[in-house]
């Protein structure tokens, strides 16, 4: 039988910038599991030995026959790539041909094999050059199995300067955490030291892994969406490519604002065709996005995947291939923001019930909880509209006001409780940002008593002011919002308190919106959940508070027990 993995050519083999660097136990478990994702596996098993330096990684991939394990471990073999063109494009996890090379000059290696058609498989031994020392038959399962074994035993002094074992292990669970998230149909057992470490189990998108994951995450918390978007190649006539009919897509796994956020922004992970990467620039723009609707100084949850045509990477830039050169990028920093605005809109329709069953309990807590704040987490989620859909269906109903502060909405899922003010700061807020208005005041405002850091704050967002006398500054023009308000000067003393555009226009927002306690007629409080509903960001306010309390019409009827037999209820 011929071998599909061949050497490379010194031509292609001096094009690679960037070969595979051998530093950690985490760096060995991410090229031997990309080699088993690229051998097609469902199913992963990793196992470490931490007092042995030893790894196992054992799959159900293609596995591999004899030839190709003859000349896996040489130097620059594969069977990803041919010639100089395939190097632009790259589909697979794996394309250098240097990993397993590398082990045998870092450790033991040998190899377990089989593939699905064959009656019997190989175990094959290979000395510090990649040369096959010794091969036997052996009966295994379709797959593979890769054991490294005495992991830097030949280099004492480097192994004892790696950092701590349980660092290492953290590290090593971390790189099989990002892996799986790229991968979602793939199912991870994983050992250390002959016990079962941690699983993840597969499922049918990255959103049911990430609970997994962050378990303090559940999946009702998160929105997903898969946008398509049109190849960045077929936006200009003057650009040709082989792939301009290729259509590419962003797939979002966004915590929502109300239910889930971080201290840091530790938790912006970004993938690029199966592989997570670093990209700076993409998650700028994810905290960009998010940044009004999150509390202060807090961070969102997100995983964003993006697929892309091969040829808009260069993956050879570094080593571990973390780092990348990705083509276009003004334009994905473009797609992304839209994706994450059609993400936190509210879709007219409801959830299946079965999305509510596990947190009814939670929802009737929160029901008869007289703040409301601490239990917003129980929202449910509704499918986003899209960013470019015709104008929204409202699908909420006023029915009361409660306190003069609440406004109780009927929609066909049940009832929700939305907070005047809150959600009247949203839709200003955004008004603000999409047309940000000074007028001419007449007549003019003064104001005693600025510091030289308030006037300058007051002319960094493009107030005019003008000295008036001993300690006075005449104000000629003011946010529009602001023009007809008793409280003018109060409100021009707050935005000269600090803070950039954004902060005045949320600070013009906040004393703009209508006040809790005051009363509104149904038509009013109809009006404003109109414009609410219409917003980029319904959940929260720009500050970060949730906005509303929805109480499903199934949480309802549990908690009235209205699915009980008539007869049975009285002891019949």
């Amino acid at each position: 039988m011929l071998s599909s993995i061949y050497t490379l050519p010194e031509e292609v083999v001096n094009l690679i910038a960037a070969g595979e660097v051998i530093d950690s136990v985490a760096a060995v478990v991410r090229e031997l599991v990309e080699n088993s994702l690229d051998a097609g596996a469902t199913r992963i098993v990793v196992a470490v030995w931490t007092q042995h330096w030893r790894i196992r990684v054992a799959d159900n991939g293609c596995g591999m026959k004899l030839t190709d394990l003859q000349q896996a471990a040489t130097a620059h073999s594969t069977s990803k790539i041919r010639n100089c063109d395939d190097l632009w494009k790259i589909t697979s996890l794996g394309f250098r041909g240097e990993a397993l090379h590398s082990l045998t000059q870092l450790a033991h290696l040998e190899i377990m094999s089989r593939p699905a058609l064959t009656a019997e498989g190989w175990h094959v031994c290979y000395d510090a050059g990649g040369q096959v020392s010794e091969a036997t038959t052996v009966a295994i399962a379709p797959g593979t199995v890769v054991t490294v074994s005495d992991l830097f035993g030949n280099l004492p002094n480097y192994r004892e300067g790696l950092p701590a074992i349980a660092q290492q292990m953290k590290a090593v669970q971390s790189t099989i955490q990002q892996i799986a998230l790229c991968h979602p149909h793939v199912t991870w057992q994983v050992w250390q030291d002959d016990r079962e470490w941690f699983t993840i189990s597969a499922g049918k998108t990255s959103q049911h892994l990430l609970p997994q994951i962050l378990r303090q995450v559940h999946i009702n918390d998160l929105q997903e969406l898969t946008v398509e978007v049109p190849n960045p190649d077929t936006l200009s006539p003057q650009v040709q490519s082989d792939n301009s009919t290729t259509r590419a897509f962003i797939k979002l796994i966004l915590g929502l604002p109300d239910r889930c956020h971080r201290h840091r922004p530790d938790w912006i992970r970004v993938a690029v065709n199966g592989r997570r990467v670093k990209l700076p620039e993409i998650e700028q723009t994810v905290l960009t996005a998010t940044a009004r609707t999150l509390p202060r100084d807090r961070y969102p949850i997100c995983f964003l995947h993006l697929q892309v045509a091969p040829n808009h990477i260069n993956w050879n830039r570094h080593p571990a291939k973390s780092e990348i050169y990705l083509h276009h990028l003004d334009y994905w920093q473009e797609k992304v923001a839209q994706a994450i605005e059609q993400a936190l809109r509210v879709h007219p329709e409801t959830i299946p019930e079965s999305l509510h069953n596990s947190r009814v309990s939670k929802l009737i807590k929160a029901a008869e909880a007289t703040s409301g704040y601490n239990y917003n987490r129980q929202i449910q989620d509704t499918e986003v509209e899209s960013h470019n859909s015709s104008p929204p269906t409202y699908i909420l109903k006023a029915v009361a006001q409660v306190n003069n502060t609440y406004i109780v909405a009927e929609h066909p899922g049940g009832l929700w409780l939305v907070e005047q003010h809150i959600a009247h700061e949203r839709v200003l807020y955004e008004q603000l940002v999409d047309n940000w208005q000074l007028v001419t005041l007449e007549p003019s405002v003064i104001l005693n008593n600025l510091s030289p850091a308030q006037r300058s704050q007051l002319e960094r967002i493009g107030i005019e002011i003008e000295p008036f006398g001993e300690q006075m500054w005449a104000i000629r023009n003011i946010p529009a919002m602001l023009q007809t308000r008793d409280d003018c000067a109060d409100a021009l003393l707050e935005l000269s308190l600090g803070g950039d555009l954004q902060t005045a226009q949320v600070a013009v927002a906040c004393r703009s919106a209508i006040r809790n306690g005051t009363e509104l007629s149904l038509e009013e409080m109809q009006t404003l959940l109109n414009q609410w509903q219409r917003t980029r960001n319904p959940r929260t306010c720009p500050h970060g508070r949730p906005i509303y309390l929805s109480l499903e019409e199934s949480a309802l009827s549990r908690f009235f027990r209205r699915h009980w037999v008539i007869g049975k209820s009285h002891g019949i």
